[in-house]
């Protein structure tokens, strides 16, 4: 722990210096305190399940796991896990132990940020050799095409909005206009920085200022992952179809810097989240290149059909490290009542995805949950009722590369495996290739806290 006197005092020097970074206290950082304070929430993209809207901060006590929530995940991840529940339930448990990433905001000045992670034993999650082969300079061959938006969208406008109020979808000439006039040239170069650390250490938030630009966004790692599998490229078109709070939206344009990128949320307080998250982020520069939309997302690949070049659906799901410690058992049942429900949902929003994508686009479905029925059971459900999908192995793409930082599995419901690190050897027999195919999954894990993030990718057929 010596690490964190010297971390609070390089922190705060380079307060006083920069004054762009909010000083924040940091005495729940200390020994004496580690296990008597507030938890802090550090990555408000989890929030992504029914109901669950905004969550600032934990209970300063000691928190205590929902039982009926916990019961059911004992019965059901052990025979989907096996023997990796034991590990993961400890981790899911104990939220001490949960590793938290910071991703740099490239569109201001960081090198203060990066000087104090550093120096403080953080490393980047991904070296910048690794990032250029998952990402290209060269644009999509459809990204010259104008963006229509279709008869049906309920509201769209751009980013950020000129009032509080919805606007309508009068915008859409004058943004395809700007699509194609406004030079890539006056951005800076793409790039994917988050700085994580091998132990729990938290790092503090910083405070919305308006008219200012946070440097970093703090994340479960973990939630990257469905952003790189999408492979986003300058000059693209993209859908983000459940877009808030916004983490992946803002990972998405440290990626690339896409013709469009359209941050879909149809629930108006969740939607207020999002606009404040792309405010606080990103320059004014790319206002006619990111906009909002409230569009239901089951029905938005009817009225943008065969539009976007990727799609991201980070669908509604039964989010485990929130929902195990749900305020009461009452709440904890009616949960387990609305995650019977979630499946039907999540496989029409990805339907719905399927059919706003362009012929030879990608899709990609990612829930933070480890259960298989929102998972893989939604996937196969899918692709058997859509014959020009095709689902990709990502498996050596990403399970392999990245299985020094996360504990990848492939399990299927009766399937429960016993080991997380992926095989650098060709996998034997069709089974094991499909099960690849459908997705993989993030299993928390001791050292490896992050997750649960399942991620499938889905091309459809040209």
């Amino acid at each position: 722990m010596s690490s964190v006197p010297r971390f609070f005092g390089a922190w705060r020097i380079i307060c006083l210096k920069t004054e762009k970074l909010t000083p924040t206290t940091l005495w729940w950082l200390w020994p004496c305190h580690r296990h008597t304070a507030p938890d802090v929430v550090l990555e408000p993209d989890e929030q992504k399940g029914v109901r669950i809207n905004q969550v600032t901060k934990r209970q300063k006590k000691e928190r205590s796991s929902c039982r009926p929530v916990l019961d059911l995940f004992d019965q059901q991840y052990s025979q989907e896990l096996g023997k990796l529940w034991a590990s993961a339930r400890s981790v899911l448990l104990n939220p001490h132990s949960w590793q938290y990433g910071v991703m740099l905001n490239r569109f201001t000045a960081v090198t203060d940020v990066t000087q104090i992670l550093q120096s403080q034993g953080f490393s980047r999650l991904l070296p910048q050799t690794d990032v250029s082969t998952l990402l290209s300079d060269s644009p999509s061959p459809a990204s010259n095409s104008e963006y229509q938006t279709g008869k049906d969208s309920h509201f769209i406008s751009k980013w950020p909005p000129d009032d509080s109020h919805p606007q309508p979808d009068s915008t859409s000439h004058s943004l395809s206009q700007n699509l194609q006039s406004e030079p890539l040239l006056s951005l800076p170069r793409p790039s994917l920085q988050c700085y994580i650390h091998p132990y729990p250490l938290r790092f503090p938030s910083q405070a919305h200022r308006p008219g200012q630009l946070k440097q970093y966004y703090l994340l479960n790692a973990a939630s990257l992952l469905p952003v790189l599998a999408l492979q986003v490229r300058n000059g693209e078109k993209v859908l983000d179809l459940c877009s808030a709070p916004g983490g992946k939206a803002l990972a998405i344009l440290q990626c690339a810097t896409p013709a469009l990128l359209c941050c879909n949320e149809p629930d108006l307080h969740r939607r207020d989240w999002l606009t404040k998250t792309l405010e606080s982020f990103l320059p004014h520069s790319l206002n006619s290149r990111v906009i909002v939309s409230a569009q239901d997302g089951r029905c938005f690949g009817q009225s943008e059909a065969v539009t976007y070049d990727k799609v991201l659906v980070d669908a509604p799901c039964s989010n485990d490290r929130s929902w195990l410690y749900s305020c009461s058992s009452q709440q904890g049942e009616q949960r387990l009542k609305e995650r019977a429900r979630l499946p039907a949902l999540q496989a029409q929003l990805l339907q719905s995805a399927l059919s706003a994508v362009r012929p030879g686009g990608l899709v990609v479905y990612s829930t933070c949950t480890l259960s298989s029925s929102e998972n893989y059971a939604v996937v196969e459900t899918v692709l058997n009722n859509c014959p020009e999908a095709e689902p990709e192995d990502l498996w050596e793409e990403i399970a392999v590369p990245l299985s020094k930082y996360f504990a990848f599995t492939s399990a299927q419901p009766g399937h429960g495996q016993t080991s997380l690190e992926p095989s650098l050897q060709p996998q034997n027999g069709a089974v094991s290739s499909y099960h690849h195919r459908l997705g993989i999954l993030v299993v928390p894990q001791p050292g490896k806290t992050w997750g649960p993030m399942f991620l499938s990718r889905i091309r459809r057929r040209k």
